[in-house]
Order: structure tokens, then sequence, then C-alpha cells
């Protein structure tokens, strides 16, 4: 249960302690303020980095997560730099989907150009979304089926970003919202030893804002097809025709 008492929080998964906040943290900040909350599963505990101990990355994911006002949990992927897809790691984050019963998942995108722990968890969690659906698997026979609404990918680094797909952007502008995201970043104080990660996520937020016709803005690509049940909301698009 999140802190506001809905009974189904956005779901967002990561391989490494910092993922979530600068791959799809604007969005979640966004969220936030409108008392959506989340929850993260995050797949290793930045083992093999350069920068920070274990115990300081799970720390200052804490932290970040608490900034956002979402719920945290870490599951055994096989560590950092060493995440692969197997059919036991997609049946226990299937559990996981189950146990939560999520609308919303965000998972890191599967285009190849970037960490293969990304690739990895992504990858999983898709098939994970899938199998949470189909009642007669006995590995998840403790819990009922659930199928969630929308799978969305979101890119840690624009390398990652899907070519030639249009993104559903976000936007990120209201003050409360950027400074919420800023902070939740800014808690992976290991991390920005060597470069200054938060300024270039701005900066990208900034540059897709600037194409939205708005302060700032965020990208995440749908799985599959959206559906709704009217077109009068979408009002806005990212081109000024």
């Amino acid at each position: 249960m999140n802190p506001a008492g809905h009974d189904r929080p956005i779901l967002a998964f990561g391989a490494h302690p910092d993922d979530i906040e600068f791959g799809c943290g604007a969005i979640l900040a966004a969220e936030a303020s409108r008392s959506h909350f989340a929850h993260f599963v995050i797949g290793s505990r930045g083992e093999s980095g350069t920068h920070g101990t274990p115990a300081q990355r799970i720390d200052e994911a804490k932290h970040a997560a608490q900034v956002l006002d979402a719920t945290i949990e870490f599951v055994e992927l096989g560590g950092d730099a060493r995440i692969t897809a197997t059919l036991e790691r997609v049946l226990a984050l299937a559990a996981i989907i189950r146990r939560m019963r999520p609308q919303l998942v965000f998972a890191p995108t599967v285009t190849k150009n970037q960490h293969p722990d990304h690739i990895a968890v992504g990858t999983m969690v898709r098939d994970a979304a899938r199998l949470a659906r189909y009642g007669g698997l006995p590995e998840l026979a403790e819990s009922a089926p659930h199928a969630i609404g929308t799978l969305f990918g979101y890119a840690i680094t624009a390398e990652a970003e899907p070519a030639g797909v249009t993104p559903l952007v976000v936007d990120a502008s209201p003050p409360e919202t950027v400074e919420r995201w800023k902070a939740a970043m800014d808690a992976h104080v290991s991390q920005s030893r060597t470069r200054n990660y938060t300024e270039l996520q701005l900066t990208r937020a900034r540059l897709y804002g600037l194409r939205a016709g708005t302060e700032y803005a965020w990208p995440v690509w749908p799985d599959e097809s959206l559906v709704v049940d009217s077109v009068q909301p979408f009002t806005r698009s990212a081109r000024r025709f």
C-alpha cells in the first residue's frame, strides 16, 4: 500500500540504484504532485560501479525514493553488470507485478546502444508483464493473475531513445516537479563525482520542453499502441502547425 492509500501505485523497474530517477524521475515527480505514487524495484546494488559502495548506493536510492514519495525494494537479478534474462527471474518480476497490481509500469527501453543491464531488465519486465496475466503458471499459483494497463519504456541516456519512434511527451514544467526531480537525482551523490548527470538530464528535459512549447518535458515510449475512449483530451502536441 502506498502513502496515499492507493492500492495500485505506478510500478517502476530499474537495473541500478539510480536508473529510475534519471530515466523517468521527471514523470514520477509530476505524478507524486498529483498524489499518484510509485513503487521502485531495483535489480542490483551498483556492485560493479567505479564510484560508491553498494551500501552507499542503497542509501542514496532509498533517499531518492523518499523524495519522490515512493516505496522501494531490491531484487536479485544476477548483480550489477551481470544481469541476464532468465525464466526464473522473469517469473520473479511477474510475481511482483501480481503483488503490486499496477496499471502503469515503467522499465528501461531495450535499445541496444546502452548498458546491457538496462536491456536485460527492460526485456524481462516486458516478458513478466505478459506472464503475470496467465492463470495456469504453477510458479505463480500463490497469486491471482493481473493484466497491467500500459508498459512505458524510459531512456536513461539519449542513446537509449528508440530511433524512429514517436514518444509520449509529458509536461514536467511546474517548479515543484522540477525541484523534486532534481533533488531525487542529486541524492545519488556518488555518481556525480566525474560528471554532472543531473544537469545532463535537465538539459535533455529542457530540449524536449522547447520542442513541446513548454519549460521542461520528458519522453517515454509505450510498448504497444495506446487505446483511449476519446480523442478530445489530446489538444496539445509538440509540433506547432
